[in-house]
């Protein structure tokens, strides 16, 4: 691994508008959007990612119903925005090609488009969209623990074949450790010639850790929440990220002063709490399960009398992966049928 410069500049990409989404059931509102967009705006954050939890398109009754309609989310955050760039994210299956002109129409900058560690082709109509529409692509794979350094590689390759102007990887479990990170991000940035980005969660309190391996093996973009807002154990805790970083010497033109008081906005009005590496996230992190399934997984431990631990490991064993959320009470049946009660 040769490591960057420490006076390397690190883009911070802000997701606390989109993933923390999964913390509340995609229930913040035009108030919420607003404030947060107009504190992190005012702090210098280069890039502010807006909309449900899992995307343009989403909101349903199978992972959620959301309080706002994508459209009403965006139109929010750009008023907010005033010189921060506006990000969403979409997963295909969810979003159509509609959804992402008529993000774009709203003003969004940059679409992320996400698919499975192992799945980058599902990517390619999206991305070529995306930049056909003017605004920049960016190609995301998730639950990445799930696959080599030189798969992640390869499938980065291909996204990047497909249009994408940027790739970033995503810890969705919680599961990586630094080396683990360092490993994934070196063999990407040395098979593509665009930005690399990584995204971190807590469930094994490494997200910040796992964030500076990725910048030490070549990432040029981080992601992070406010207080760490996201499914679960969290994410990547973005005023601690800030400090870290400049402590490091990585410039982030971010004002730490003015987002470490974003923070505490965001604390007092989009979260009942703050997320906590809690039994259940560190489960989860072990077993390599996506963060966002905690809530499914204690609802069906509870009805079929099983050990939510028995349940996680379960679903790792599985591969499950998000979307796959009615597996869960089905794996929960059969864990009980096994006699494996508490």
């Amino acid at each position: 691994m040769t490591e960057i410069p420490a006076q390397t500049p690190v883009t911070v990409h802000d997701a606390t508008l989109r993933d923390g989404q999964h913390a509340v059931r995609h229930q913040l509102d035009r108030d919420q959007i607003r404030t947060y967009a107009q504190a992190v705006n005012a702090a210098g954050v280069p890039v502010v990612e807006v909309g449900h939890g899992n995307g343009l398109g989403a909101s349903s009754i199978q992972v959620g119903p959301s309080m706002l309609s994508d459209d009403e989310m965006l139109y929010t955050a750009r008023q907010a925005l005033t010189h921060s760039r506006l990000a969403t994210l979409m997963l295909p299956g969810w979003a159509t090609t509609a959804d992402l002109r008529n993000a774009v129409h709203h003003g969004v900058d940059v679409v992320r488009v996400a698919a499975h560690c192992t799945e980058a082709s599902v990517t390619e109509r999206h991305l070529g969209a995306i930049r056909d529409l003017g605004a920049e692509a960016q190609g995301v794979l998730l639950m990445t623990h799930m696959a080599t350094p030189d798969e992640l590689a390869e499938q980065c390759a291909r996204m990047v074949g497909y249009g994408a102007q940027a790739v970033c990887i995503f810890d969705s479990a919680g599961h990586f450790l630094p080396a683990g990170v360092a490993a994934r991000i070196s063999a990407i940035t040395a098979a593509v010639d665009v930005p690399v980005a990584f995204h971190g969660h807590q469930n094994l309190g490494m997200a910040v850790a796992n964030s500076i391996a990725a910048v030490r093996a070549g990432a040029r973009t981080i992601d992070a929440c406010a207080r760490g807002f996201g499914a679960g154990a969290g994410n990547t805790q973005l005023e601690v990220l800030v400090a870290v970083l400049e402590r490091y010497g990585h410039h982030t033109g971010i004002d730490l002063r003015s987002l470490a008081a974003a923070a505490d906005l965001a604390e007092q009005t989009l979260m009942p709490a703050p997320p906590t590496i809690d039994s259940t996230s560190l489960a989860s992190g072990l077993a390599g399960v996506f963060s966002g399934f905690k809530k499914p997984v204690l609802a069906a431990a509870a009805t079929e009398g099983v050990h939510p631990w028995d349940l996680l490991f379960a679903l790792g064993q599985r591969r499950v992966i998000a979307g796959q959320e009615d597996l869960i009470p089905d794996a929960a049946r059969s864990l009980a049928q096994q006699g494996a009660t508490r």
